[in-house]
């Protein structure tokens, strides 16, 4: 169904909608919101909107539903696989103004959030109650952007993904109709899950514009360490042994030789230039954090660390999560002038291994610059691609290797992406993980969206000319 080119005839009727200061044809913002993080082309948009309410949006919805054009949710922009591009032109809908902490209810843990509010603001605000939001994209996405794409981060092995993190929901649909959905209840099983339909949807189902969070207590105590080892594969492996022990690290990260290189002469830390499991436990007892980081030392040694160097003080404790926290920017920094494309692939942690070794050595193989950085402890991992993206051989060469290392992740019962949604690069892997499934999610789309104006572009492999 073709939409329908923006005109002044709309612009006219949007502004009957919103106040003036609240919309924007200029060019200087139509480049600002025509691209994400991603190495992915960018499409201008024909107009920004601010709204500053549900009844807003929903007015918006509906003249665009009536008008046949597309609309483009956007948080800040710090997605990495396009999912937030205007690939159709249209409106883009930006919720910077829709950014409040509406109501912490400490005794239940739970806040209520507008989805334009950012991780870092809202951690820092309700850190006075002794509460977080565990989640961490590591970057300061927006809370509507996590929920868009089920962000995780370096916590997911203890906390869970945004999508487990998530109670309730206020929405728009495509036609401008409000609904909610879930509840206040840490528990329920009425009805269909339409908290959990929508988080991870890319707005490509409903556009949402009140979130209730599920927080956790920040803990008194941590112990943390890094293990260095000799090799990707002996670290894999250390990594599969510590969760198969039944340990609960909240965090265990891996980062190759050449990832700590980086992040050495960046000038944040320095480590032996080794492949670095950085691990950490929280809880309220001190004594059961270190017996259970004494058991992941041993299991460390087991595969040759030679020393793990924990019970490290809050100070270099901040300075290691801040350096993995900033890898990306550490990495773009000491590529100058290079693109910078970041893989994203996630496996059954007894795969986790042969999912390292299988997609370093396809990218050696084709002479790729490469690192990894990876979420170990659930099975997610990051693989760092560096090069030029103008020069067409490095382009196909890296279009190989993608497709088999893809290809791999969903052959051994994992997913083409962890963490960053599916956006416009993993379009094309949807029906190979998916089969019919991906039939049923198209026919959830036509239902909630039958003329196709959210975020069109996105998903689904056959939804336009990318």
């Amino acid at each position: 169904m073709p939409f329908k080119r923006f005109s002044e005839e709309d612009l006219t009727f949007l502004k009957t909608i919103l106040d003036a200061d609240q919309i924007s044809t200029g060019e200087s913002n139509l480049n600002l919101h025509s691209a994400d993080q991603a190495y992915h082309k960018g499409y201008l948009p024909d107009v920004i909107v601010w709204p500053r309410s549900t009844d807003d949006v929903a007015a918006v919805m509906k003249m665009a539903y009536d008008r046949m054009i597309p609309v483009t949710p956007w948080g800040a922009g710090t997605s990495l696989e396009g999912n937030c591009v205007a690939v159709h032109g249209g409106i883009v809908m930006d919720f910077q103004q829709m950014d409040r902490i509406l109501k912490i209810r400490e005794k239940d843990f739970q806040v209520d959030v507008q989805p334009g509010l950012t991780h870092n603001r809202l951690n820092k605000e309700i850190g006075r109650c002794g509460l977080f939001f565990p989640p961490d994209p590591g970057a300061d996405a927006t809370i509507g952007g996590m929920v868009a794409n089920n962000a995780s981060g370096i916590r997911t092995i203890k906390y869970g993904a945004t999508r487990d993190n998530v109670l309730r929901l206020s929405a728009v649909l495509p036609n401008g109709e409000i609904i909610q959905a879930g509840s206040c209840a840490t528990k329920s099983s009425s009805g269909y899950d339409l908290v959990r339909l929508f988080t991870g949807s890319e707005g490509t189902l409903a556009v949402i514009t009140r979130i209730t969070l599920k927080l956790a207590g920040i803990p008194e105590h941590f112990s943390a360490g890094v293990a260095p080892f000799d090799s990707v594969e002996a670290a894999a492996e250390a990594v599969y042994d510590i969760m198969s022990y039944g340990l609960t690290p909240t965090a265990l990260e891996l980062l190759d030789a050449k990832a700590i290189g980086y992040i050495n002469r960046d000038g944040r830390i320095h480590l032996d230039e080794k492949t670095t499991l950085f691990i950490e436990f929280t809880g309220s007892n001190a004594d059961s954090l270190a017996e259970d980081i004494a058991v992941a030392e041993e299991l460390c040694t087991s595969h040759g660390c030679d020393a793990v160097r924990s019970g490290v003080g809050i100070k270099e404790r901040n300075g290691l999560w801040q350096a993995r926290h900033h890898f990306g920017e550490s990495l773009i920094r000491c590529n100058p002038g290079k693109d910078v494309l970041l893989m994203d692939t996630a496996v059954p942690l007894s795969r986790f291994p042969a999912m390292v070794a299988f997609a370093t050595r396809t990218a050696d193989e084709a002479g790729l610059e490469n690192c990894v950085s990876a979420h170990a402890g659930d099975g997610n991992l990051h693989l760092n691609i560096i090069g030029d993206m103008q020069d067409g051989d490095f382009v196909d060469r890296l279009n190989q290797a993608y497709e088999k290392i893809v290809s791999f992740a969903i052959s051994v019962g994992g997913t083409a992406t962890g963490e960053h949604g599916v956006g416009i690069g993993k379009r094309k892997f949807m029906a190979q993980e998916h089969g019919r499934g991906l039939d049923v999610m198209q026919r959830i789309k036509q239902l909630l969206d039958p003329k196709g104006i959210l975020n069109p572009g996105k998903i689904f492999p056959d939804s336009g000319f990318l």
